[in-house]
């Protein structure tokens, strides 16, 4: 088997439906952007990127668009997700003088053949020679530190944006897998229609994730907190305030939650009793935003009854895993060996 080589100027990217993450060999995570685009209708230009882009949500004027062009894990807008790619790929490549990388984008495991061809067209535009593509769950367990080359299971579940994969690892494949749309962008939702149901205010999807962040929990709250929210009565079409505790947030979250953790018991009921054994003895690994959720990892555990961690920097795995497969290819030759693409 050919061993690759790759040099500091190569890159890895996380192409994630919350979040673009770029790595630089040698110099780590050079960029974290929201993958947001802001497009002018009338000439197809980029108005926007990033966190340029997420601002102008919801606020942009009729001649311009903004939008997360990836949905639910999947490409939903082929032609505003090239440009967002292109665009950030090569504020990288300028800033730090590259030309002709090696990149490895982590894509998510249900994308399409026409998604792939896409998404691998858009980084050979940026003026990359080659493009080798690894499925986010294997990258996502390279960066929380599993060794995926050895002949044992080890499960990784990274909850995104808009997916939960759930996979079990072994000899630097991907054994069993299961891919759901409940994630970040599904518990935000959930968070948004029982506001809306019970406290008939209506909030947006901004308002909804920072409830998530500051009052979510898998578990119920020892002590329950209080944070006033604004946005519209459902009755009146008028400005509301409202009052929202951490109990309702929790409640709020329990469908999506107990959606993650069937997912879970699904990949360990098809997988070899073999692997659930070592499972069992290495433990579950959380990553991705989702991973940050309070007690998830402790509901995890009491529900499935295995121990359950949450990697360092959850946020970054895949990126720090494509980073780590740049510093050493001669460990992770297979896992990227069989997804080249070369221009």
């Amino acid at each position: 088997m050919r061993i690759l080589n790759f040099s500091t100027k190569d890159i890895g990217v996380d192409l994630g439906t919350a979040n673009i993450l770029i790595t630089l060999k040698g110099k780590g995570i050079v960029l974290t952007e929201p993958s947001v685009v802001a497009i002018d209708c009338v000439t197809s230009e980029i108005v926007a990127t990033g966190y340029e882009a997420k601002e102008m949500l919801g606020r942009t004027p009729e001649k311009i668009k903004a939008l997360r062009p990836m949905q639910d894990g999947a490409i939903a807008d082929l032609t505003a997700t090239s440009l967002m790619l292109k665009n950030m790929i090569k504020k990288v490549l300028r800033k730090y003088n590259v030309g002709k990388p090696k990149a490895i984008i982590g894509v998510p495991t249900c994308i399409t053949e026409v998604e792939e061809k896409a998404v691998i067209e858009a980084v050979f535009q940026c003026g990359a020679k080659e493009v080798y593509l690894v499925d986010e769950p294997m990258a996502s367990a390279i960066g929380a530190g599993i060794n995926v080359a050895e002949p044992k299971g080890n499960m990784i579940v990274d909850i995104g944006g808009g997916t939960t994969e759930v996979a079990v690892i072994s000899l630097g494949g991907i054994v069993t897998s299961t891919s759901i749309k409940t994630a970040g962008n599904a518990i935000d939702d959930s968070i948004i229609r029982y506001l809306k149901k019970y406290e008939k205010i209506a909030i947006g999807q901004t308002t909804a994730e920072k409830l998530k962040i500051e009052l979510g929990s898998a578990e119920k709250p020892v002590t329950d907190i209080t944070r006033e929210v604004r946005g519209r009565d459902i009755e009146t079409g008028l400005p509301k305030n409202a009052k929202i505790t951490s109990k309702q947030i929790e409640k709020a979250m329990q469908k999506p939650v107990g959606d993650i953790i069937e997912a879970i018991t699904n990949t360990l009921a098809k997988t070899e009793p073999e692997l659930v054994s070592d499972i069992m003895e290495n433990g579950i690994y959380l990553a991705g935003g989702g991973a940050q959720i309070k007690s998830l990892d402790n509901l995890i555990a009491q529900k499935v009854g295995i121990q359950t961690y949450i990697a360092d920097a959850p946020l970054n795995c895949v990126a720090v895993g494509t980073g780590r497969i740049l510093e050493n290819t001669e460990k992770y030759n297979r896992v990227i060996e069989s997804r080249k693409t070369t221009k």
